[in-house]
């Protein structure tokens, strides 16, 4: 997989797969990313977020919905005809740290560390690109992805068109999507998440944007009883990219209520969380940006959506 081949894919059901990264899913998913319609994490693969982001933007504009790229819907996102690889040179703050030398698998494992960072350079460099670890080591086999100076194939994950500020942001549990839609209710973002459990349902109906939180620190109440967390006293979780809410908090007027990132991009609308509206951590960033405005956002939650930790006995919660 090189960047000239990538740069000139076009998808087909012969050029994708729902198994394996091809150039025409990378193509493909850069495409819809820099649109606002994301696949989640880009890794190349046709798999169910790359999907579930095809049917959204489709539905934006006014197409057909249908899990195979048709004609129409290529026409219109390839008029975005920059191309989708780019070199980058490896940076000292890129590779700057501090590192963990292993991220818990539990909370209470957590606290005490002064700050959730990445675990390596690699993992930070896949971060800021939107890609999955994988695909970056592919696009640059033999190349040493933690030294300084070192020139890497990335992603160019663009601007693409800045959408309309949101007026509503829709929550579907069923379908583990968030939705943006503007004043005229068109639809203007779409994103691929993670919402709650069966065992930890929430609030539904409408509520609003309140506070926006960059770099969270995350307070645990063992009120709430997490399964696997043992603690009876509280305890909090230092800020970073791998802390349980990720780099950004959307605080909702249902107390504790909100949508958050992720330590783990690549498992987000693929595996249930502790009670809340999780995205990738660049995903739950553009959010906040498009449907930050205080208090003029409204959030719908359907099909029994659940949310983050309440802060209410009972619940864990996140603040700054």
């Amino acid at each position: 997989m090189n960047a000239p081949a990538i740069n000139s894919a076009e998808p087909s059901k012969t050029t994708l797969s729902n198994e394996k990264p091809t150039p025409a899913g990378v193509r493909l998913q850069v495409l819809l990313d820099r649109a606002h319609f994301s696949p989640g994490e880009i890794d190349g693969v046709f798999g169910e977020n790359a999907k579930k982001a095809l049917r959204a933007y489709e539905e934006a504009q006014q197409l057909p919905s249908s899990d195979n790229v048709s004609v129409e819907a290529w026409r219109k996102l390839a008029t975005d005809d920059r191309p989708v690889i780019a070199n980058h040179t490896i940076m000292d703050r890129d590779i700057a740290g501090p590192f963990l030398h292993k991220l818990p698998a539990k909370l209470e494992e957590m606290k005490g560390i002064p700050k959730l960072s990445y675990v390596s350079a690699r993992e930070g460099l896949a971060e800021k690109f939107h890609v999955s670890e994988d695909l970056l080591v592919a696009l640059n086999p033999g190349r040493h992805i933690d030294r300084a100076g070192v020139t890497i194939v990335v992603i160019d994950t663009g601007t693409g068109q800045i959408p309309k500020k949101a007026a509503k942001v829709e929550v579907d549990k069923k379908r583990q999507t968030v939705k943006l839609f503007d004043k005229s209710n068109g639809l203007i973002g779409f994103y691929p998440a993670t919402v709650g459990s069966e065992e930890k349902p929430s609030l539904s109906g409408t509520l609003k944007v309140t506070t926006v939180k960059r770099n969270p620190t995350y307070h645990y109440n063992p009120a709430y009883y997490f399964g696997g967390v043992h603690s009876r006293k509280p305890f909090t979780i230092a800020p970073g990219p791998n802390n349980p809410v990720g780099t950004v908090w959307i605080s909702l007027s249902g107390e504790g209520y909100g949508v958050h990132g992720t330590s783990s991009p690549g498992k987000v609308s693929k595996s249930e969380s502790h009670g809340c509206i999780r995205l990738t951590n660049w995903d739950a960033e553009r959010v906040a940006e498009d449907a930050g405005s205080l208090g003029t956002t409204s959030l719908s939650c359907l099909k029994r959506c659940s949310s983050l930790p309440r802060s209410t006995p009972g619940r864990g919660r996140a603040a700054s």
